[in-house]
């Protein structure tokens, strides 16, 4: 009998290990829109949003000289990557209202009103929310651009000059993890 239970432990074991893990790797972002001042900027985040080309994100990292955000998918759900036990999650609020705002929270505190959490892929290389590419618009942070998801708006916030982009994700082998600004 104990044999046998040996036997089933073990084909568990082997089943549980082989089943895909809901987190995925860890990723960098690069905007892709040929011909424009986004084209190959790399994902940063600070002040609660998300940028692209920001050449300093103020945030507490591992490696502080390196200057893009580190991101990973669990559930459908896209967080910033950081070794501590206080996550930092990224929101959408395609509302009338959000326009396709995109942010993020750190610990228990909440999304804002209209927000939603589920809804990252990765489709074909590249990082979409609810099946759509994200938006670039120019900012005047530093000459960074404001990443935004698509709500039908195709310049959202009031912002002007905004180009769809491709974003294309770049696998990390050895992730920077950094709490980032609110």
């Amino acid at each position: 009998m104990q044999l046998k239970n040996l036997a089933i432990a073990a084909s568990v074991s082997a089943v549980a290990s082989a089943a895909p893990s809901t987190q995925s790797k860890t990723f960098g972002v690069v905007a892709i829109h040929s011909g424009s001042g986004v084209q190959y900027s790399a994902f940063n985040a600070a002040k609660s949003s998300i940028f692209a080309g920001l050449p300093s994100q103020g945030a507490s990292c591992a490696r502080p000289e390196e200057q893009q955000a580190t991101f990973y998918i669990n559930d459908g759900a896209l967080y910033l990557y950081d070794q501590s036990a206080t996550p930092q999650e990224i929101y959408v609020d395609r509302s009338g209202m959000g326009q396709g705002k995109i942010g993020y929270t750190t610990g228990a505190q909440p999304t804002p009103k209209n927000s939603e959490r589920k809804g990252w892929t990765q489709k074909d290389g590249h990082l979409q929310f609810g099946g759509s590419d994200l938006i670039a618009c120019p900012n005047s942070i530093d000459g960074a651009w404001s990443i935004w998801a698509s709500a039908g708006v195709a310049n959202p916030g009031g912002n002007t000059d905004c180009v769809g982009i491709a974003a294309r994700v770049v696998e990390t082998e050895n992730p920077n993890g950094c709490l980032y600004t609110q």
